[in-house]
């Protein structure tokens, strides 16, 4: 349930059912938050925010659990969590800290992105081409995310499965072609130049000089 909760809310996610899973993921992929259980097999995860602490990563961590007590969420955060919520928990109120940490985690992310007359607003997901409003499935809407946030900067088809898609639900490469030429046409419903999303041969896609 809570799988399905964040991914409506266009988060990308990995579901690890033990901790050394989840340490054998973290070391190969980059995450922008972890939602860490405590009563984990193999690695605690009161062990695994240790682990990760004593290694420098800087994530943001928030516990989740049953136990409730001031004891237990002393030892969570002074594990080095960032947050602790005790279950049973309401939904919204743990998508609010979740924006409040990757907030906190990303100090220069907004909450509008923009790339010349585009804009996207990350909080209602609308996207705009010159105020064109633009219809997009949530899919394109975080490729194109992705694209505005690195602007110039090459993205590979590879590394757009690995940003976009849960490890268990990976696609082709060509799902990254149709998903661009979708984009493509719809930005150019509303507008856009032809070549807004530009195509480096044998190296990916990245955004039209400004």
């Amino acid at each position: 349930m809570l799988t399905e909760a964040l991914s409506n809310r266009q988060y990308r996610v990995d579901v690890a059912r033990d901790g050394e899973t989840a340490w054998d993921w973290f070391e190969t992929l980059t995450y922008d938050l972890i939602l860490l259980d405590i009563t984990l097999p193999k690695l605690d995860g009161v062990r695994f925010c240790q682990q990760l602490r004593d290694r420098h990563f800087t994530v943001p961590i928030l516990m989740l659990t049953a136990r409730d007590t001031i004891a237990d969420k002393i030892v969570g955060l002074d594990a080095g969590a960032d947050d602790y919520m005790v279950k049973p928990f309401d939904i919204e109120e743990l998508m609010a800290r979740i924006r409040a940490l990757l907030r906190r985690g990303s100090p220069s992310s907004r909450s509008t992105l923009t790339w010349g007359e585009l804009s996207l607003d990350s909080s209602t997901y609308e996207v705009q081409y010159d105020n064109q409003p633009i219809s997009l499935t949530p899919k394109e809407y975080r490729l194109l995310e992705l694209l505005v946030s690195n602007g110039r900067r090459i993205m590979s088809r590879p590394g757009i499965i690995e940003r976009l898609w849960m490890l268990d639900d990976a696609p082709t490469e060509d799902a990254v072609k149709f998903h661009i030429k979708t984009l493509r046409q719809k930005l150019r419903a509303a507008g856009a130049p032809e070549d807004l999303i530009e195509t480096v041969h044998g190296l990916g896609y990245r955004l039209k000089q400004l």
